[in-house]
């Protein structure tokens, strides 16, 4: 085939027959068959996802001249297609939707004949003289989807937890961790059950979130080891048909080279093609952090609710009016916004786990669902996070007056007489209280149950809500 001068359509041929393909298209007559196949959500590869798969081609090109599989003049033409792609361009001609063909077919021939034609085009070509540059033969050599696949979800994993999630949750730590410092000698009350309980600190409310989110950052650096087990080189069933000996190691390691990460060839490629193990392990570690992004979220709803009719603790800081027809109301816009991403997220592990269990014998055709889900999982909970931190953590203010009037306030504050009156004096001391409205102190001192020195020790509420030192050189 050879596209004319000034023709609106070029004709392509594969097994299945001809098809006319717009002249300017750098996809080819698979992705064309492919989009009028599935035209179901009109949703894309994601950026992230196409970089993997272009990283595995660019990789993969070098590899196979350096092993004498492939012409180098034809890898030199796929290598700067693939940087063109990688700098921003073409991005236009992945088009195949996120729903299709079983293992991600339709979309992996799309990447092939994109950097095919653009390589034919670097060599002075045309687009669609595939007996020169072949979308199989040549971007494609030694590769099947069923190993450049799980390979590109791993890579995008990776690629997608550094570019987004790990720096913001290391932004998300510090700001708690800064908050905790502002906050640190504010003292308010407790609440277990939605109900009055003793004074803490409002600061360690903050550094109690940064920790759990640092808790969260290991874990998710557990899951994502496996990652960088590649099954690349297994090519169709696992066995390596049609590769070079030396193609999986060499192509392991320039891809560690491209992507900053410590890869490796997984030690059994069969099991690597088969198995979505590792995609679900950071699935499920992302839903933990989901999980607790949605509790932390809550409570800075909770604790700024009112002004006048809630807790009003905190004053998060407002960034848009928050009501069409109440002059003056401002939400908790960014709290909501990050509750609902990690909902999503939380949909997603769903959909991956059943996914991960749909696989037969040497494949599992339901990962194009699983590349979606995973990396846009992850970046969608580090935008979230980060846009929570800049727009919402780093402006929060204590409403400290209104923190220690319910500090003071509350019945909780009992429990700390409990060693010098008794539980039961001590329960009758707070019925007593919620009934008449009387103060904890009045009452004690009506009933003649501890002196004022001894009373003005106990119910200290500075002492109360500090936290225990953790060095065992202070026992």
């Amino acid at each position: 085939m050879t596209e004319q001068p000034g023709s609106v359509y070029r004709t392509e041929r594969d097994s299945m027959g001809e098809r006319q393909i717009p002249a300017d298209a750098y996809y080819g007559i698979q992705t064309l068959r492919a989009t009028e196949n599935f035209p179901i959500s009109a949703l894309k590869p994601l950026p992230t996802y196409i970089d993997a798969c272009v990283l595995i081609k660019k990789a993969t090109a070098i590899a196979n001249a350096e092993l004498g599989c492939i012409p180098e003049n034809i890898s030199n033409a796929i290598v700067i297609a693939a940087d063109e792609v990688l700098g921003g361009k073409f991005r236009d001609q992945f088009v195949v939707d996120v729903y299709q063909a079983g293992a991600g077919t339709s979309h992996h021939m799309n990447v092939n004949e994109v950097l095919a034609n653009r390589a034919l085009e670097i060599l002075g070509d045309e687009k669609g003289n595939y007996k020169r540059v072949n979308p199989n033969d040549h971007v494609n050599y030694g590769q099947s989807t069923n190993d450049v696949i799980p390979t590109a979800i791993r890579i995008g994993g990776l690629v997608a937890l550094e570019r987004s999630l790990e720096p913001a949750l290391s932004s998300a730590i510090a700001a708690l961790d800064n908050k905790a410092d502002e906050f640190k000698d504010i003292v308010k009350s407790g609440r277990t059950h939605l109900q009055d309980a003793v004074p803490v600190r409002l600061g360690e409310s903050f550094r109690a979130w940064a920790q759990i989110l640092s808790e969260h950052v290991i874990r998710i650096e557990r899951a994502s080891e496996d990652l960088m087990s590649l099954g690349l080189g297994g090519s169709a069933a696992g066995t390596g048909l049609n590769t070079h000996p030396k193609y999986r190691d060499r192509v392991a390691q320039i891809l560690s080279e491209l992507i900053d990460q410590p890869l490796r060839p997984a030690p059994h490629m069969m099991a690597a093609m088969q198995s979505m193990a590792p995609f679900v392990s950071v699935s499920g570690a992302l839903r933990n952090l989901a999980q607790d992004c949605v509790k932390i979220s809550h409570d800075l709803r909770l604790m700024d609710s009112g002004p006048k009719t809630g807790f009003k603790e905190i004053q998060l800081p407002p960034v848009q009016p928050g009501s069409s027809i109440m002059p003056g109301k401002y939400n908790p816009v960014m709290a909501e916004m990050t509750s609902m991403v990690c909902f999503q997220v939380m949909g997603y592990d769903t959909a991956i786990a059943l996914a991960a269990q749909a696989g037969q014998l040497e494949l599992n055709v339901m990962m194009p669902l699983i590349a979606y889900n995973l990396i846009n999982g992850i970046e969608i909970l580090g935008n979230a996070i980060s846009a929570l931190t800049n727009q919402c953590i780093k402006g929060i203010t204590a409403k400290s007056d209104r923190c220690l009037a319910y500090a003071e306030g509350s019945l909780a504050l009992v429990t700390a007489l409990n060693p010098h009156i008794g539980y039961l004096n001590a329960a009758a001391v707070a019925k007593e209280s919620l009934e008449t409205g009387k103060s904890l102190r009045q009452i004690v001192l009506e009933r003649q149950l501890m002196s004022a020195e001894d009373l003005a020790k106990v119910l200290d509420l500075d002492k109360m809500s500090a936290m225990p030192s953790s060095n065992p050189d202070s026992l």
